[in-house]
């Protein structure tokens, strides 16, 4: 049993933070910026709140956190009342936040001035992987720091991975992101494409999916996109936000993204079509127009 703290309660961290808890029977301390979403958590599964991230960091051996971009990720670790400044020498700060591979290197560069490990660990999975404990985790870090935090990240994942050095877990987002976004486009483009031909989409995908089409968003997806249901996961706003990422790191790195631009483009005109919290799916809602 470790000692741990988990900063940021949202759709994901939540759950997370109780696979910490219950599967892995470790000690949990929990901080949230909406103290009665932490309050919640704790009655559900017990463990203790703290009202700052320094208060739930001091003596852990992990700190973890999944908040939303990276001014919160800093604002957690290295703010007035940041972690980094009450975490003990030795421990380590796992981030779950999806943020940029430039705040990453940041902080396992502040991290290591304090005696401390850093591991940055963006997860793919959505609510529902969060919930079920069945998320892919995504690591970049020092291969020492992160054998030892494997086995605690293990109880919210199915797969970890250390990927490269500090920022390659982000990158490797980054990637999973670009992928996604392409695929369903395609997957909006086929089932629209078919409807207007007057199919039934239900027989063309029970098909197509056991062939060379098929994918996670075609298997898990094409019923709600045919119904025209858009509460089933990944919000919009937080897909453009992390395509934001994908954008300005491949304005760095030189990497040339048509797809992808235009598919962000996509997704701001579902956003002006109130669709801000609909799922990714919802693409299908914007050639229906």
């Amino acid at each position: 049993m470790a000692k741990i703290a988990f900063l940021g309660l949202g759709v994901m961290g939540y759950p997370m933070a109780a696979h910490l808890k219950n599967k892995g029977g470790h000690d949990v301390t929990v901080y949230n910026r909406t103290k009665a979403k932490a309050e919640k958590w704790v009655d559900e599964h017990g463990g203790e709140m703290a009202l700052t991230p320094a208060t739930a960091a001091a003596e852990k051996d992990f700190v973890f956190a999944c908040v939303g971009n990276d001014d919160d990720l800093r604002s957690v670790t290295l703010g007035s009342d940041g972690a980094f400044g009450a975490m003990k020498k030795g421990a380590i700060f796992i981030d779950n936040t999806t943020a940029s591979a430039e705040v990453a290197r940041e902080l396992d560069e502040g991290a290591k001035e304090r005696g401390l490990g850093f591991i940055d660990a963006p997860v793919s999975g959505g609510q529902a992987g969060a919930e079920n404990g069945v998320l892919t985790v995504m690591c970049g870090g020092d291969e020492a720091t992160f054998d030892k935090a494997k086995p605690v990240i293990d109880a919210y994942a199915r797969m970890v991975g250390l990927m490269g050095p500090a920022g390659a877990g982000q990158l490797t987002k980054m990637i999973n992101q670009i992928c996604i976004a392409g695929l369903v486009q395609g997957l909006s483009e086929g089932i629209h494409f078919g409807k207007q031909a007057g199919l039934d989409i239900e027989k063309v995908i029970d098909v197509i999916s056991k062939g060379a089409a098929g994918s996670w968003q075609m298997e898990n997806r094409h019923k709600t996109m045919n119904a025209g249901k858009y509460d089933f996961g990944f919000a919009v706003d937080w897909m453009r936000k992390d395509l934001g990422i994908c954008l300005a790191e491949a304005d760095r790195n030189g990497a040339k993204l048509p797809v992808t631009a235009l598919v962000d483009q996509f997704y701001k005109d579902v956003q002006q079509m109130g669709g801000k919290r609909w799922d990714t799916s919802s693409l299908l809602a914007r050639l229906g127009k």
